[in-house]
């Protein structure tokens, strides 16, 4: 049987590290360089499936660590896998539950069969190992599963960053022994911290593994962009050329054309529905707080430009109305412009690489893009 997911790199530009290529998956292709939307629960927050194809998502990503405490992966694969439990017809990439473990840093004990932790919810025992986390990511049926890995806090030394390591790697082959489902692939993660050695170590070990992806992990852990920046730089030489790079967990509009920048390919964040909730928006000009007093008589929309529902419809005086006002929409249709800003951003960035001119596109983003307003 052929492989569940390939990658087809379409082009390289011909100035800087971006890329232009094509996943391949059960539940269709994706173009990259690509945003995903996060589903946490299964579900983009206060988004429909209709709405987030219209603007313009063509994978989302769920937690598998989530799921499987509600409302439980058997519950999902009794409704037909989580495709259909969601009814959301195109790709889907489960995380391994092991950065939601890493965020329970009170509550988890870490040892080589797996994660000891505690619920959030309820405080009952629980356990996910590297076996664990493929069962339930195979039960919710997603294109792409992650293996399960252990992620560094920022900061820490050096012996602490390679003990992780090798546990990830360790952990990385299990996964890859454990797992059958062929209409599901798996994706191994680069880790090392901040460490130079360690994360060119973690890139080689893994390619040698041969999985059909790789997962870049442990950054956007609070460390400054620069030295995010720099682990990217130093790994993606010796990252397989023909196979996708999705940096986990990055997700402002800086940091994308940063990562394409430097041949990043997938992208993922809960930043854009998360701000927008409290009416913070994306814009070319950086961050814009909707709730801000200026936009109470602005009448014109969100972005200058945009296609999206709630600029085509809406001014920036009614949505702060709503947001002000505790009105549900007002969250809503700031989700669905942050969601279509970025999906349009990488539109625009995968034009610019098809065309030979991302350098110049980069150049111009951040001649626009006010910093002091980033996020």
């Amino acid at each position: 049987m052929p492989p569940a997911v390939t990658f087809d790199l379409v082009k390289k530009d011909a100035k800087t590290h971006a890329r232009r290529g094509v996943v391949h998956t059960p539940h269709g292709d994706i173009q990259t360089p690509i945003f995903m939307p996060v589903g946490t629960q299964a579900t983009v927050k206060a988004t429909t499936p209709r709405e987030l194809k219209e603007v313009g998502a063509q994978i989302i990503l769920s937690n598998t660590y989530h799921l499987h405490l509600r409302p439980g992966e058997e519950l999902i694969r009794e409704a037909g896998g989580l495709h259909r439990f969601m009814s959301w017809d195109r790709p889907i990439l489960t995380d391994s539950g092991g950065f939601q473990v890493f965020s329970l840093a009170s509550l988890r004990k870490i040892k080589e069969e797996g994660v000891h932790f505690r619920s959030h919810l309820d405080g009952s025992k629980m356990f996910i190992g590297p076996e664990t986390s493929m069962a339930i990511q195979e039960a919710l049926g997603s294109d792409i599963a992650m293996a399960f890995d252990v992620c560094s806090p920022y900061p820490c030394d050096h012996r602490t960053a390679e003990e992780a390591m090798h546990r990830t790697h360790r952990w990385a082959q299990r996964c890859k022994a454990y797992h059958t489902r062929e209409d599901q692939a798996v994706f191994g993660i680069v880790q090392g911290a901040f460490y130079e050695d360690l994360r060119i170590q973690s890139a080689k070990t893994l390619a040698e593994m041969d999985f059909p992806g790789y997962g870049i992990g442990g950054l956007s852990v609070g460390e400054p962009k620069p030295i995010m920046y720099d682990m990217i730089e130093a790994i993606m030489p010796h990252m397989p050329e023909h196979k996708p790079r999705y940096l986990m967990g990055v997700g402002s509009p800086d940091c994308l054309v940063e990562g394409v920048y430097r041949g990043v390919d997938m992208f993922d964040c809960v930043l854009a529905t998360r701000v927008a909730r409290n009416g913070t928006c994306f814009t070319d000009s950086g961050r814009l707080v909707i709730r801000n007093a200026q936009y109470a008589h602005d009448f014109g929309p969100l972005e200058e430009g945009c296609d999206c529902y709630a600029c085509r419809n809406f001014s920036r005086a009614y949505i702060r109305h709503l947001i002000k006002a505790g009105e549900i929409t007002g969250g809503r249709l700031a989700t669905i412009h942050n969601l279509r800003y970025l999906l349009r951003l990488m539109e625009r960035i995968r034009r610019a690489i098809e065309e030979d001119r991302f350098e110049e596109f980069r150049r111009d983003f951040f001649s626009r893009y006010d910093m002091s307003r980033n996020f």
